[in-house]
This record gives C-alpha cells, structure tokens and sequence, in this order.
C-alpha cells in the first residue's frame, strides 16, 4: 500500500510532487524492488486519465483484480480497455510487461533442457501455460538423454476438456526420433487431481508407447500454483 502522504497527492499531477515521492525518481534513487505495485504499475501505464494521475489510476487497475497479480496477469486486452482511463496504449504497455514476466520465468529453460524430475518439466512449460484460461495438451519430446528434443501442442479444448489424438502424439514422436515423451496439460480451474478421463487418457498414452518403444515417463497436470505429476504419484 502506499504511504498516506502519496495517497493524498494522487489528484495533483506526478510532475508537482517532491520528487522523492515521484514513482520513477524512487525508482532510480532505491531500486524497483523498494516501490509498491501501485507505483510500478503506474509507471507502466505512464501517464493518467481525466482527473487522476498515473498513481490513482494504477490503484483503480489493481482494486479491479482485488489487488491481485496473479489475476492482473490473467487479464487481456478486452479485459483491460474495459478499466475507466485504460486506453489502446496503456492496455498493450501492460500486456507487454506481463508477457515479458511470463518469458522471464522461463528464460533460463534453453531448447536442449535436460529433464531430471517433475520440476524441470514444470519449469520448462511454464512460459508456455502459465494462464491460459482454455485447456491445452503438450508433449514433450526427448532423447535417450533425457534432453529436449522439442514441446508440440497437441490439441486445444474448452476450459473443461481437450480431445487427444494418441496417433498424433506419436507420430511426432517418430518424425523427432524421440526416446521418451512426457505429458503436459493444465487444468485452468487450479484443480490439481487428475479426472478419470485424465487417467484413461495417460493409461491408453503408456500402453501405446509400451508398444512402440517410446516410453511416457510422465504426464503433468499444469496449474499456476503448482502441479501433479502421474510419476511422482506412482501412477506411471
């Protein structure tokens, strides 16, 4: 929250404060990691609208997702333009510095990541699942070391469900001359069980990878707050 002598200048143009109450001197005089959100935000956004600065309009913007930022991140452009004092430019700043947050967070998962554990898997597909609100099936393809050869999305559903193809997973996993494949699917709702369509469908993946020599190791249930994954469970 900011201090209350900042909350009573919100109404007076950024420009007329003490420029030790102003978001970008702050900024560059203690560091980004010292401002409130509601400062960051307002820098983002750059400038206000009507009779509010950038400030008081930065507070509107996270009120409106209960000052949450795992729900400012879930937002999109429509979502954003409907925000009193949000306009074309300011929606795309913000959305441009969530996506880059979503990188950010897997910048350091390169293209030949070796998979060691359920940890790996979920810190590579982060950048890749990390709010989608429809759900999404990935596979994860690797070598006979366990690197990344490559992630392909499979299929797009509803916010429920998504219809799989085994033919298809499999038939990349040919075209890559995959060793392994692992599995990856979010549940938008947070819901961390797998369903009984979720174990069928992992059940029919193992057997036909038995099959064909391509064994699934895996298959994790993506949420942004965490995930389940069949092998760490011992259901694969």
């Amino acid at each position: 929250m900011l201090e209350k002598t900042t909350l009573e200048l919100t109404k007076v143009p950024i420009s007329q404060w003490a420029s030790s109450d102003q978001p970008r001197e702050k900024l560059i005089r203690i560091g980004a990691e010292h401002l409130s959100d509601t400062e960051l935000v307002a820098i983002l956004i750059g400038s206000g609208s009507g009779q509010y600065n950038a400030v008081e309009l930065a507070r509107q913007i996270l009120i409106s997702v209960n000052q949450n930022l795992e729900e400012l991140g879930a937002l999109e452009y429509q979502d954003l333009i409907q925000i009193p004092g949000i306009g074309n430019a300011k929606a795309i700043a913000l959305l441009s510095a969530i996506e880059l947050g979503r990188r950010r967070s897997g910048y350091s998962a390169p293209h030949r990541f070796k998979i060691n554990g359920s940890q790996h898997i979920y810190k590579l597909m982060q950048p890749k699942l990390l709010d989608k609100k429809m759900e999404v099936f990935w596979v994860v393809y690797l070598n006979r070391a366990h690197l990344v050869i490559k992630t392909q999305q499979i299929s797009q559903g509803g916010v429920s469900g998504t219809l799989v193809d085994p033919k298809l997973v499999f038939k990349h996993a040919l075209n890559q001359l995959a060793s392994a494949i692992v599995l990856v699917h979010n549940h938008p709702s947070g819901q961390l069980n797998p369903s009984e369509a979720d174990i069928r469908l992992t059940n029919k993946l193992v057997g036909a990878g038995k099959l064909l020599e391509i064994p699934v190791i895996d298959h994790l249930i993506f949420t942004n707050s965490g995930y389940f994954s069949f092998a760490d469970e011992g259901l694969i």
